[in-house]
C-alpha cells in the first residue's frame, strides 16, 4: 500500500469537477486532523492581538451567535476579525489593525462584515 492518492485519479475517473473533489479532500483533512477550535476562541486570540477589552469580545460573540448561517464554512480568523470590527461600531483604524491581528486583508474583513449584520 502507498500513500493517498491524488486528486487527479479521482477526476479521470468520475465525473466531478476539479472543485468538487479538492471540497471533498479539503473536508476529509479536516476530519483527519480533528475539529478545529469554536469560533469563539479565534475571536478572543484576535481580540488579544489587537489589544481589545473584554466589552468588545462579548458584543462580538453576540454578533456571531445571531448569523450562525451567514457564518458557516467561512475563514474563522477574518469571521473573528469582522465580528469584532462590527463589535466597535467600525472605528476609524480599527479594521486594518483587526485584519493585521488575523491575518486577513481588509477586503476579506469587510465583505465578511457586510454578510454579517450587527
Amino acid at each position: 500500500m502507498g500513500g493517498p492518492r491524488p486528486p487527479e485519479d479521482f477526476l479521470k475517473c468520475g465525473r466531478a469537477d476539479k472543485s468538487a473533489v479538492k471540497r471533498a479532500a479539503w473536508r476529509l483533512d479536516e476530519l483527519v486532523r480533528g475539529r478545529r477550535p469554536p469560533i469563539e476562541e479565534y475571536v478572543k486570540i484576535v481580540a488579544a492581538r489587537a489589544g481589545l477589552p473584554a466589552a468588545y469580545v462579548r458584543r462580538a460573540m453576540e454578533i456571531l451567535a445571531g448569523n450562525r448561517r451567514a457564518t458557516a464554512g467561512r475563514n474563522p480568523w477574518v469571521l473573528a476579525a469582522a465580528s469584532l470590527w462590527l463589535a466597535t461600531y467600525k472605528e476609524y483604524g480599527m479594521l486594518i489593525r483587526l485584519a493585521e491581528a488575523a491575518g486577513a486583508t481588509v477586503e476579506a474583513v469587510k465583505n465578511a462584515a457586510r454578510r454579517m449584520r450587527a
